[in-house]
């Protein structure tokens, strides 16, 4: 359902001027984005529109972490500040925020140089460090890893739910092969079950290209923090590689991981057995993981579709890999 944020009233709260243009940002899944111009400048306007995330005093709290690593040095875009001085402005019952607006490009793993990979992974290192320092000791229960039989239940209904769609296409073909095929996965390697995630510190969340923006050969920014929290940190490290360095067969780029983490490791002080055990959670994780299908037959929303083949090839590859990626993590 189509938005229009409410201009006036917003920009009342803010000393930005008055409203010139205002369109939608294309990329991002979730939030609602606006590249706006303002007789005073330009902006991004963001709508926090995920229920899951879209407290106000969580946004604030979000707000107040960019601020404190943007004091740091960390490349981030904290909001501006409404009259009153919050960072949150909501009107009509909806949460908004008002960012600087970044020049700057997505880039993914296969555009980076081997260079600019480990540059990444010390970024990520750096961003998990500075936020050990500004962000409070917060306690969380340890996280348990997927249970293989509730996966089971889920290939099931999901494999239903492909008969029952008509008309079939290509699409339905693809899931079911890839449920059928990761069933047999985890029926074989149901034994490898990784134990619960250690509790180690605030993590960005949601780290991946459509979430940092480079000027030239550089990282200007790190953009939408939705997702702030604790977290293994490890773990967002590897996640991230997954997503940065996935080709269009489901293969990663082993050699431009190596890069990464071994940079992530020099400034995050992670530790080769830390990123083993991550590396352990983070496949087990991704054989058990089907939101994408979920969205698409449970919830008949196909924004993540073309992301499909890619990541469902990334489960078996790993899956056959193990050891070659376990050492690019660790080595």
């Amino acid at each position: 359902m189509s938005h229009t944020p409410p201009l006036g009233a917003l920009l009342r709260q803010y000393a930005a001027g008055s409203a010139l243009a205002c369109d939608p940002v294309a990329q991002g899944l979730l939030n609602r984005g606006y590249r706006l111009r303002t007789t005073r400048g330009r902006y991004f306007l963001k709508h926090h529109h995920d229920p899951e995330t879209a407290d106000p005093a969580a946004i604030a709290r979000q707000h107040r972490a960019t601020q404190r690593l943007a004091d740091l040095g960390v490349p981030v875009a904290p909001p501006l500040t409404c009259r009153d001085g919050r960072t949150v402005a909501v009107v009509g019952g909806r949460a908004y925020a008002l960012h600087p607006w970044i020049d700057g490009r997505h880039r993914h793993g296969g555009q980076l140089t081997h260079g600019q990979c480990e540059r990444l992974g010390a970024l990520l290192g750096v961003v998990h460090a500075s936020l050990e320092r500004v962000m409070p000791a917060e306690g969380r229960a340890p996280v348990e890893s997927a249970d293989p039989a509730d996966t089971f239940a889920l290939i099931d209904d999901l494999l239903a739910r492909v008969r029952r769609h008509r008309p079939a296409d290509h699409f339905d073909q693809l899931a079911r092969h890839r449920l059928l095929e990761r069933r047999e996965l985890l029926q074989r390697h149901a034994g490898r079950r990784p134990p619960r995630g250690a509790l180690v510190g605030w993590v960005h969340g949601d780290f991946h290209p459509f979430n940092l923006l480079y000027r030239g050969d550089a990282p200007a920014a790190i953009v939408d923090w939705d997702r702030l929290g604790v977290q293994p940190r490890a773990e967002e490290a590897v996640r991230a590689a997954a997503i940065f360095f996935v080709r269009p067969t489901g293969a990663l780029d082993l050699a431009k991981v190596r890069a990464y983490t071994r940079a992530y490791r020099r400034t995050a002080g992670a530790t080769a057995p830390e990123l083993a055990a991550a590396v352990h959670r983070v496949w087990w994780e991704r054989l058990n993981d089907f939101w994408m299908l979920r969205w698409h037959y449970e919830r008949d929303d196909t924004r993540a579709d073309q992301q499909f083949p890619a990541v469902s090839a990334l489960a078996v590859w790993w899956t056959r890999q193990y050891e070659a990626v376990h050492d690019a993590f660790t080595d």
